[in-house]
């Protein structure tokens, strides 16, 4: 399965981007994720559900840690990867004892 993220971290900043913010685009970045596109008001990604969701666990922790007061976000359902459904490589339920 893959999942598009889309979040927006706060307080905002126009003047300079919050520490929370840096941290949040850092996780995302990083993530190994597709069609990554990070801004000013919003910021999405997509890829499989397995590394969507490790980011997310991460951007929530890291950006809490630097500041955000609050974290707004949503996860929408794209489709399958590769026909698995979970897009980590396993068939359903495999690698996950």
């Amino acid at each position: 399965m893959r999942l598009r993220v889309e979040f927006t971290t706060e307080p905002f900043d126009l003047e300079e981007a919050p520490a929370h913010a840096l941290a949040a685009r850092e996780v995302i970045e990083t993530a190994a994720l597709d069609a990554v596109d990070v801004g000013p008001f919003g910021n999405t990604a997509e890829g499989g559900a397995e590394r969507v969701l490790a980011a997310v666990d991460a951007l929530l922790r890291r950006s809490l840690a630097a500041g955000a007061t609050r974290i707004s976000l949503q996860v929408n359902v794209l489709g399958d990867e590769g026909g698995n459904g979970d897009g980590d490589g396993h068939a359903d339920g495999e690698g996950d004892r």
